[in-house]
């Protein structure tokens, strides 16, 4: 699965892992501020090492596990609650996102791998950039695969950056490309960028400067505790926390197709119909997937904490909170009730509180950095 949990974000560069790092990147021409000369140089000479890296090949003619295939095909896109009729019948396509996934070795791996990454991150290792997080990835589609395409694909160490500084710590982007083939035809590009960092060291926790009064004093300043975001309300979700005030979470239903639909839009996904009605949530609803938060940290909320996918009772999936269990305790498949939390003056939310210990975990789950919140639009 993990093909599925990848952040398949297209466009996003470099730059851009601050959304992941939680602050701006910088360069560092010459280290961090106030080395000295001699530790310049030795960055300098470590600079250069890594540069010599880029263009050298990771994999050449690697072959995929399986031929693109329906099975795995219908795997995915049950996992990702992807209808699309493209991707069935006798002239399925696969989903284009699925390219990376029919090169994956596996826990098998592959043979016949070159070294040129070992050897990469064996000198990051040994210079002090020992951990690694992945940034992001981007893909470019070519030509659609076909149930029974045979893949192959080559890799290449396409850019190592200069030493960047990052709220995570210090280290260096790596950019590895992976051009895949179907036959002899080329179909498609994929890019994956991960961070070799040294960790920076953990800064004091203090109160988050969040608001301010009309003499611009900050919430932090006056002592006061942060607050949860507030939910972004339009005419599409209105009626959505209107029911949340009410205490009732309310689902759409397609006044055309009957299906029923969340988080709110403004039309039907399935037929188009633009009439609808809603229905009330029974509560019952079993933990779908779940990430536990490690990092950024969130000034409302105090990591580590579990934010689940609920699959409803309805068959609509939803995320929000895991509450009165540890976050090392939820698990896929753990039935819970729905619950609302009044967590200030002004805002109530939907949460979910679990009834029962779930069954042993081997579902989707992950450890990412996103704050958590409601997906209501």
């Amino acid at each position: 699965m993990s093909g599925v949990t990848e952040d398949m974000v297209s466009g996003v560069t470099e730059d851009m892992v601050s959304g992941v790092a939680g602050g701006a990147i910088k360069d560092t021409a010459s280290g961090a501020a106030g080395s000295t000369g001699g530790a310049a140089c030795g960055e300098a000479g470590l600079d250069a090492r890594l540069k010599a890296f880029v263009g050298r090949t990771a994999a050449t003619a690697g072959v995929g596990k399986d031929p693109v295939n329906l099975p795995m095909i219908r795997h995915w896109c049950e996992a990702v609650g992807d209808t699309n009729p493209a991707y069935t019948g006798d002239a399925a396509i696969a989903p284009p996102t699925m390219l990376q996934a029919w090169t994956m070795g596996g826990y098998s791996g592959h043979t016949g791998r070159f070294g040129a990454h070992d050897e990469l991150f064996a000198l990051l290792d040994g210079a002090g950039y020992a951990a690694v997080v992945a940034t992001d990835c981007e893909q470019e589609y070519l030509r659609p695969l076909r149930p029974g395409d045979e893949i192959t694909f080559d890799s290449v160490i396409e850019d190592v950056s200069d030493r960047k500084t990052t709220k995570l710590g210090a280290g260096y982007f790596v950019t590895t490309r992976m051009d895949v083939r179907a036959g002899d035809e080329l179909a498609g590009t994929h890019r994956f960028r991960i961070l070799k960092y040294a960790p920076a060291a953990p800064a004091a926790r203090k109160p988050a400067s969040k608001g301010s009064n009309e003499s611009g004093d900050s919430e932090a300043s006056r002592g006061a505790v942060p607050r949860r975001p507030r939910p972004v309300i339009n005419r599409d979700n209105a009626g959505f926390w209107a029911g949340v005030e009410e205490r009732r979470l309310l689902i759409q239903r397609c006044g055309g197709c009957g299906r029923l639909r969340f988080p709110w839009l403004p039309g039907c996904n399935a037929c188009g119909g633009q009439e609808w009605d809603t229905v009330e949530a029974s509560g019952a609803g079993t933990v779908f997937s779940y990430v536990v938060m490690h990092h950024p940290p969130f000034p409302a909320f105090d990591p580590p904490y579990a934010v689940a996918v609920v699959e409803l009772a309805e068959g609509v999936r939803m995320v929000s909170d895991v509450v009165g269990v540890g976050h090392d305790e939820v698990r896929v498949g753990m039935p819970v009730q729905l619950e609302f939390q009044r967590v200030d003056e002004e805002l109530v939310l939907p949460v979910f509180r679990a009834t029962e210990p779930g069954p042993p975990d081997t579902g989707p789950r992950a450890e990412a950095g996103q704050a958590p919140g409601v997906a209501a639009g």
